[in-house]
């Protein structure tokens, strides 16, 4: 698998759960070496703050997932 393919499967906001509800790590992370790491940061980085600037109350699609997980 590419790296390419490995960070953009990190980057995603889906998530698998575990039978008890809670969320498990990407797979693709463990398998990447410190600089795709980076770059999933960065990317990731990136991408929340253009959610929060398209967002009405200025909330990344992160805050809005906690929040609703929250009741609120």
């Amino acid at each position: 698998m590419t790296d390419d393919l490995l960070i953009e499967q990190a980057c995603s906001a889906h998530r698998d759960r575990d039978a008890d509800g809670r969320i498990r790590w990407a797979p693709a992370w463990h398998d990447l070496d410190e600089a795709g790491r980076r770059a999933v940061f960065e990317r990731t980085e990136a991408t929340r703050a253009l959610e929060a600037a398209v967002d009405a109350d200025g909330r990344s699609g992160t805050v809005r997932a906690v929040l609703a997980r929250l009741g609120r």
